[in-house]
């Protein structure tokens, strides 16, 4: 029989640096769940993904227990680690902190592609160009 689910979170951490300290403990805690365990097995999974922020969506179920999957990271963040920014732009019209190439593009896209909801590569550039313009980010042909 299938367990009955109890809560659905999405949580951010740094790949294989998880710590129970906030702001994932407090999110945790409040669901019940037994936080250093997520932690151990949040931070087993993301080994080959340190430094990086990734998003991951807990499944919580009445009895506690629970399952997660992880995400790719958001676009902003695979932009700024593209161009090794340090952070968008805070006057993304008038200030631009960076330019990005379309081959760059695309690779984000690809990279992207199983988060969006699209399954065209074309389109997927349309969207990560929009964030960049967003965050001050030029796109160069």
């Amino acid at each position: 029989m299938a367990k009955k689910i109890k809560n659905i979170v999405k949580v951010q951490a740094i790949g294989g640096a998880a710590t129970p300290a906030p702001p994932l403990g407090p999110v945790l805690g409040q669901q019940g769940i037994n936080i250093q365990a997520f932690v151990a097995e949040f931070n087993a999974k993301t080994q080959d993904r340190k430094g990086e922020l990734v998003p991951a969506v807990i499944t919580v179920y009445e009895d506690r227990s629970f399952d997660f999957i992880l995400k790719i990271a958001p676009a902003s963040e695979l932009i700024k680690m593209a161009l090794k920014l340090p952070k968008g732009s805070g006057k993304p019209l008038t200030e631009k902190v960076g330019k990005l190439t379309r081959a760059q593009l695309r690779a984000i896209a690809e990279k992207k592609l199983p988060d969006l909801n699209t399954s065209d590569v074309e389109q997927a550039m349309k969207i990560i160009a929009g964030s960049a313009r967003q965050m001050g980010v030029d796109i160069i042909a």
